[in-house]
């Protein structure tokens, strides 16, 4: 008995000095981030900006006519998709690196420390788990080490899928050493066992997917983000107006306002059947543990809540009316719903999900 308490106070212990090195490696990968977006600032590339034109969508795209040898030869106009109503014709920016062979190394480099961080992280949610030996997801702590270990890991499996979404690696890292700090500090628990009512197998099912989605979802609120800025520059750029010297060098290296809106819509989109099933293996979980499949209590209402957010952006997003910024802002809105239904909901109400503790 005191062996084994020993061994799992040993791996309880090794967990947390996981954790801490991976916010040292994150920390480089932050550094590395910006050190691509500075040398890609110096890139010769054509700029976005000169691509702007206030010419009429509705004109048909010219079809280009060269001479080869004696033959003429057609080519294809480049076909344009617009995901949001009075979406420009802009191509995507080069990237954070700007095209530059500097600025594309130390964005690699970037690329890799995070993967070790990724690694890291993940030995110290599985050290976690082997200490308590349960599913790692008890409490706060828990949830929030494994809900960034999962958001880095579902970006890393788009880089691995040849997606283009490294720009988005210096927030994406930024916010997951925030979300490690808290949990570090405000949010740590140390290793305990759970009460009753959490002893079963919807532990592994229920909460896993629900922190699935947590960490796809902040990866389409990232998405709507950026669409919001982006959007802004183009409306600038078309109107005759002139973004500061900062702004143009951020903004034009970003993929269009239309693949960004896309992005953003495609993310959440794919992910939101998953969160219906997490609520109702939730609801499930709840008849096997307190004898009532709903019963009003705050999780439950804002998992719903949160639900009916993002079922009226998806809905809105396949309407005429309600594409682009109208859209991007509803998506924010369920992130929110989303974030409080985590933090605000876990601190500040008092549920029978208050028996997890912080």
């Amino acid at each position: 008995m005191q062996l084994a308490a020993a061994t799992n106070e040993s791996l309880a212990h090794l967990s947390n000095n996981l954790i801490y090195a991976s916010m040292a490696v994150y920390t480089l990968a932050f550094l590395a981030h910006i050190a691509e977006w500075i040398f890609g600032s110096r890139s010769k590339v054509a700029r976005t900006a000169a691509a702007l034109t206030t010419t009429s969508q509705a004109e048909a795209p010219a079809v280009q006519v060269r001479s080869k040898g004696g033959t003429a030869v057609l080519d294809k106009p480049k076909v344009v998709t617009r995901s949001a109503a009075g979406t420009r014709d802009v191509p995507d920016g080069p990237g954070a690196a700007g095209g530059t062979v500097q600025g594309d190394l130390y964005g690699r480099i970037a690329v890799s420390l995070t993967t070790l961080g990724f690694l890291l992280a993940t030995g110290g949610v599985v050290a976690r788990a082997m200490s308590v030996e349960r599913a790692p997801w008890g409490n706060m702590y828990e949830f929030s080490i494994t809900f960034s270990t999962v958001a880095v890991g579902t970006y890393l499996a788009l880089l691995v899928l040849k997606k283009n979404v490294r720009w988005l690696g210096l927030l994406l890292v930024t916010t997951v050493l925030l979300d490690l700090g808290i949990a570090t500090t405000v949010l740590y628990t140390d290793s305990d066992q759970l009460v009753p009512a959490l002893h079963s197998y919807w532990l592994y099912i229920h909460v896993s997917t629900a922190i699935f989605c947590g960490a796809v979802f902040y990866i389409g609120a990232a998405g709507a983000v950026l669409y919001l800025f982006r959007d802004s520059y183009e409306g600038k750029l078309a109107g005759g107006g002139q973004p500061g010297r900062f702004a143009t060098s951020v903004m034009e290296r970003l993929p269009s306002a239309a693949s960004l809106d896309k992005f953003s819509y495609r993310i959440n989109a794919a992910v939101f059947p998953l969160w219906t099933f997490t609520i109702i293996a939730g609801a499930i979980w709840a008849g096997d543990a307190w004898g009532r499949y709903w019963g009003w209590d705050p999780k439950e209402v804002w998992s719903f809540v949160t639900w009916v957010a993002y079922a009226c952006y998806l809905h809105a997003r396949a309407t005429a009316g309600w594409k682009g910024r109208k859209a991007a802002y509803l998506a924010l809105f369920a992130f929110a719903c989303w974030i409080w239904n985590y933090y605000g909901v876990n601190i500040l109400l008092n549920g029978k999900h208050s028996y997890a503790g912080v």
